[in-house]
Order: C-alpha cells, then structure tokens, then sequence
C-alpha cells in the first residue's frame, strides 16, 4: 500500500476517532485527532472555543489547523465541520484517501446525547436533522470511499475500509 494517509470523514458521532484508532494498529499507521490539534493549538476544548469564538470562528480555526496538518501513513479522524473548511479538504485529499463514515440521522442522534458537550457547531436555531441534511452532500463530495457503517461493528467496518484502500 503507498504512504497515503486515511483520513475520516462524518458527522459527530459516527466513529471516526475509534475507527481511526483501531485501523491505524491494523495498518502501522500513526493515529491524528484533528480536534485535538485544534485544542493543542487554541489551549482551550472546542466547545469553550464554540462558545468563546462563535462557530463561523470556530470552522476558521478548524480550517488552519486542518491546514497545518503534514503527515505521512497516517490515520486521521477530522472533525464533523471540516467539510466547510474547502481549502482543509483538499489539502488532506491530496496526501489522503477521504473515507467518509456513513450512518443514519437516526443513529447519530442515538449515540450523541448532549450535543453541546460534544462541541458539534450548531447555528441559532439549528436541529440535529438540519445540520445532517447541510453536511451530507458535503462528505460525500470531498468522500474518495463511502463507507455504510449502519449496523455493523467497529472490526467490521476496519476490515472494509482496509479492504476497500488496498
């Protein structure tokens, strides 16, 4: 296999930072959390930079450290909202197979609870289901690989990807 990175895609919740995980010991890969790039990088946890910044500032700051990212045979699990940072997207495309993490509105908001907590960039007024809606065609747009991920395991969807990059 060449010295491409993964990078995973998806909304907040589907997996991407246990996947990648998981693959990168599968493959030898190094293993990159983009939101803790952003942490490492603001000092702050996304949510307080949400809160503090705004989420347009947010995406900005997302973007940059999306930007900042030189890796090599590396999985990298992104945020949910790197899809609208364009200039991110195709910075980690040319260094990376995109795989976008597929998986239902329905089970997305099973496996989010709290979503402010988990630092997901909603606007004013925003639901869950809109935010699915606004980002989809997104994933799949920057997506080299789509990858279903309803109703199977974390082993199940590493063999896939694993299967579907080599």
């Amino acid at each position: 296999m060449e010295q491409k990175n993964i990078v995973l895609t998806g909304m907040p919740g589907a997996g991407k930072s246990t996947v990648g995980v998981v693959l990168a010991k599968k493959l030898g890969f190094a293993f990159l959390d983009s939101d803790l790039v952003i942490q490492s990088r603001e000092g702050k946890l996304l949510h307080e930079i949400i809160e503090e910044q705004g989420v347009e500032k947010f995406w900005s700051i997302e973007e940059a450290a999306n930007l900042s990212i030189d890796a090599r045979r590396t999985v990298i699990a992104t945020g949910g909202s790197v899809i609208y940072g364009g200039r991110a997207m195709e910075h980690l495309g040319r260094s990376g197979i995109i795989v976008y993490l597929q998986l239902s509105c329905e089970e997305i908001a099973r496996r989010l609870g709290d979503l402010n907590e988990r630092g997901v960039t909603l606007r004013e007024g925003q639901t869950l289901e809109m935010l699915y809606e606004e980002r989809v065609p997104l994933y799949e747009q920057y997506a080299h690989i789509t990858m279903d991920c309803e109703r199977l395991s974390i082993r199940e969807i590493v063999e896939e990807i694993v299967r579907k990059v080599r």
